[in-house]
Formats: structure tokens, C-alpha cells, sequence
């Protein structure tokens, strides 16, 4: 598969600080890329870059062709990138369904809030957009909580309801920063089970994530960063191998 996403020489710098060096890769359409390493070693400013929250230092992102590093947040989501945050980011006193229908709204001709409207048009696309968050509840096995206040979820079925708010507008690109945070042996299973469920679609996914297990169980590829440069990138079994990633992050062998 040819690579549809790149990133070139990618640099952040705060005041005297740089939080990622010189950063390049590029990722194939379909797959699922991992991005791990220490505390503070660039992850998540890595996400913030490609969604366009902060800007970088130098260097450049380029999804599809076009270059996003001059972009706001809503014109690079608009070409197909969503993501999730490490911090659940729901709307807790609204039901399950409304969350999943706000994110709808974005890319459908009746808006969630002009579909309150008692006007035979906006009754009928309200109709449609309930039914199509209706299917990305059941994609994502959480109709039966369609009418509970999101804030009353689990913390594993909030994430899942953030995962779904994300691909239910239908991106190219999801940024997943540490889904399974927090999360039981089980709820990380079923993340998962769900990321792994991407896989060969529409969907590449670029993923955070401190769980081992989680990484290297799901992923095509596995990037590790240490103090914001790039350490290894490769297969999970050979990052699993290399000695440098070892010593830096996984841990000495006994």
C-alpha cells in the first residue's frame, strides 16, 4: 500500500524546549501506526500538530496532498482527520444518542440545533440523522445505552462512545491518544478488539497508547520517540527486539 499520510521533518520547539526533532514518516491508507515511548517523549504534541491545535516550529504534515501545518483545527477536520483525546471529551448531560448526533451534524445539510425546528424539512432530516447515529450505536454496541446521560457510562463505554463520535462523520484519518487510559483488563480488550476492526477500510489510525499489549497486539507498525526524536520504527516484533527500545522504555531483560 502507498503512503497517504507524511510527515516531514516535523519540529516543535517551547521556548527552550523541544518537545519533537526532526520527526518523519509516512503511513499507508488502511493501516494502524503506533506511537509510543516515555512520558514527555512527544506523543501527544505529535497528535496536537497533525490536527492542527498547536503549529510547528518547522517541518510539514501532508495528508492526501495537501499540507495541514497552516491549517486551523476545523479545516483539517474538514478534509477527514478527527481524534480523541486523552481526557474523555463528551457532552455528559446529553444522552448517548444526542452525543453521536451533534457529531453527525457536521457533515449533514440539517444541523443538530436547526433540527429542533418544527419545519417539515428539519423534522425529516432529524429523522435521518437519529437513524444514522442509531447505526454507528450499533456498530459500536452501545444502542442499548442510546438514551442514558453519556455522563452516567463507564469509563470504558465513554471511550468507546468518544471513538464513535470521532469515525461516525466517516474521516480518512483518526488520531487515537491513549484510548484505553484507565481502562480494565477487559474494556482494554474490547478497544482493542474495536481499533483492530479498522484495519484494510477507509480508516487509517495513528495510535497512542502506553498499553503494550494493546500496541502490540493491533498494530501494522510501531513508532517509538525518546526525548522527541525518533528511536525505532518498525514491526511489533522487531521493536520488541531492538536493545535501544528496550533500555529506554520497555524495560531491561531479566
Amino acid at each position: 500500500m502507498s503512503s497517504f499520510f507524511e510527515v516531514q521533518d516535523l519540529t516543535k520547539n517551547f521556548g527552550g524546549i523541544t518537545a519533537l526533532s526532526e520527526l518523519s514518516f509516512t503511513q499507508a491508507k488502511g493501516s494502524i501506526l503506533a506511537v509510543i515511548g516515555p512520558n514527555g517523549a512527544g506523543k501527544t504534541t505529535l497528535i496536537n500538530l497533525i490536527s492542527g491545535i498547536i503549529r510547528p516550529t518547522q517541518g510539514e504534515v501532508v495528508f492526501q496532498g495537501r499540507r495541514l501545518s497552516r491549517m486551523a483545527p476545523h479545516e483539517i477536520a474538514a478534509l477527514g482527520v478527527a481524534r480523541t483525546f486523552q481526557k474523555v471529551m463528551i457532552f455528559g448531560n446529553m444522552t448517548v444518542l444526542e452525543n453521536v448526533m451533534v457529531a453527525l451534524s457536521r457533515v449533514t445539510s440539517c444541523g443538530f440545533v436547526s433540527g429542533m425546528l418544527s419545519t417539515r424539512k428539519a423534522k425529516r432530516e432529524t429523522r435521518a440523522l437519529t437513524q444514522r447515529a442509531i447505526e454507528v450505536l450499533e456498530r459500536f454496541d452501545l444502542e442499548e445505552h442510546a438514551h442514558r446521560p453519556a455522563g452516567a457510562l463507564s469509563l470504558g463505554l465513554q471511550r468507546r462512545l468518544e471513538v464513535a463520535r470521532a469515525v461516525a462523520p466517516g474521516p480518512k484519518l483518526l488520531l487515537l491518544d491513549e484510548p484505553a487510559a484507565g481502562m480494565n483488563i477487559a474494556e482494554t480488550e474490547e478497544m482493542a478488539a474495536l481499533i483492530s476492526s479498522f484495519r484494510g477500510t477507509d480508516l487509517t489510525t495513528l495510535l497512542v497508547e502506553h498499553d503494550m499489549n494493546l500496541v502490540m497486539s493491533i498494530s501494522d507498525e510501531v513508532i517509538v520517540l525518546n526525548y522527541g526524536s525518533l528511536l525505532a520504527r518498525g514491526s511489533p516484533d522487531r521493536v520488541r527486539r531492538d536493545s535501544r527500545v528496550i533500555s529506554a522504555y520497555l524495560g531491561t531483560r531479566e
